[in-house]
């Protein structure tokens, strides 16, 4: 079975790695409760943040490129760089893993899930969720606008 789209990586990751890089949003978070005129920059920030996702799309479309300007100048045998590229971002679609995810994940490149973790404790530290209500009686449409904040 296929893990959720969510779970991908963090199950494809050593634990005392993602020990690590929970703990490093705890401390943010807890740095930020004590300094919360600090949270908008910390926001903006998040919202420049590259994701595991991202970093991975970058640096394959990076390789296969050089790949191939190689194979087109120097020798075709360089095909075989932008071929496993390919194979590598199969492997992560399909797994959640491929041998560039370790490497990241090791250099602190979070899920996107991982930075909307901080993401939401920093806009509830600065009150952004307040007054919502609950899921009984709450406003929907207010629910998400304060997700969009």
């Amino acid at each position: 079975m296929m893990p959720a789209t969510s779970q991908r990586v963090p199950l494809h990751t050593a634990a005392h790695v993602n020990a690590w890089i929970a703990a490093q949003t705890r401390d943010s978070v807890a740095w930020h409760a004590r300094h919360p005129e600090t949270i908008d920059r910390r926001l903006e920030e998040l919202d420049a943040e590259w994701d595991i996702e991202r970093m991975l799309e970058a640096n394959a479309a990076s390789v296969a490129l050089a790949g191939l300007a190689l194979a087109a100048w120097v020798d075709r045998r360089w095909l075989a760089l932008p071929i496993g590229v390919a194979a590598f971002l199969l492997q992560h679609a399909i797994q959640g893993w491929c041998p560039p995810v370790e490497v990241f994940r090791r250099l602190g490149f979070r899920t996107a899930r991982e930075i909307d973790e901080e993401r939401y404790a920093l806009k509830a530290l600065r009150g952004d969720f307040e007054g919502l209500g609950r899921a009984d009686g709450g406003d929907a449409q207010a629910a998400l606008a304060a997700t969009r904040h």
